[in-house]
């Protein structure tokens, strides 16, 4: 088994602490976010890990650890990151957002899943943005699950710079039972190949939106796995317990150094 880690973000968010330095080596209690990351891995096993990196590639100095250079990271979003490392997505593969921190409960849950393609999912989740800002809850990604299957995926922070933001069927779904997307998804072998063949069927023909995207250039993982869902794949929830945090914000990091 392998692991990737998306990590080729700018982190405007963060304000200054990011200027210089990549989203995932921002210091979160003395450890970066990666390192973190790459800890967790090793712990349980998991010892090939490829990083895809945007800016400041001089930066990244961990050793055993394999780099793809994301050269266009500011010409398109994190699906197009992702797919740079397409020809090394040929076996059980753990894929992870490079700002999101995670316990090893949290990965122990993708380890032991046996489907083809499964989404780490908190149920629980509307427990973490109690007490916050309205709007920080709605730009959580979160998945509707029928039947132990995910149908429905919204990333929120993607719906509100979308031109379709107004969309009647996002109106619908968001009264129903979610659980939010951690930012882990496992492929197996076959989960990739399946993954990788749709893609590049639509990179080859597809023109126009792409589901909340303005583009496929522009797509997050959640398009490509809405995309999935629509044509009939099978994509199945990975429900966890354990600790994880996601960091988009100054007020994320800080949640962040109060769990870990």
């Amino acid at each position: 088994m392998k692991a990737i880690i998306v990590a080729a973000g700018t982190g405007s968010r963060l304000g200054e602490l990011a200027k210089d330095t990549p989203k995932s080596l921002i210091d979160v209690n003395g450890q970066s976010i990666l390192k973190r990351q790459i800890s967790v891995f090793k712990k349980l096993g998991i010892s090939d890990i490829t990083v895809i990196i945007g800016p400041h590639t001089e930066k990244f100095t961990f050793k055993n650890i394999s780099f793809i250079q994301d050269k266009n990271y500011l010409e398109h979003d994190i699906l197009s990151s992702l797919m740079l490392a397409r020809s090394i997505m040929h076996d059980d593969i753990i894929v992870s957002y490079g700002d999101v921190i995670f316990d090893e409960h949290i990965l122990q849950s993708l380890i032991n899943f046996k489907g083809s393609i499964g989404l780490c999912i908190d149920l629980n989740w509307e427990k973490n943005y109690d007490g916050k800002k309205q709007e920080l809850k709605q730009e959580a990604t979160t998945v509707q699950i029928k039947n132990n299957m995910c149908t429905k995926i919204v990333d929120g922070r993607e719906l509100a710079k979308s031109k379709i933001k107004g969309n009647s069927k996002y109106s619908n779904y968001k009264r129903q039972k979610l659980g939010e997307f951690v930012g882990l998804m496992r492929l197996s072998k076959h989960g990739s190949t399946i993954f990788i063949k749709r893609y590049e069927e639509l990179i080859n023909s597809h023109i126009g939106p792409f589901h909340e995207a303005p583009s496929i250039s522009q797509a997050y993982f959640t398009d490509m796995l809405q995309e999935l869902i629509d044509n009939d794949t099978e994509i199945l929830p990975i429900p966890v317990q354990g600790k994880w945090c996601e960091i988009d914000t100054i007020e994320d990091l800080k949640r962040a150094e109060g769990m870990f």
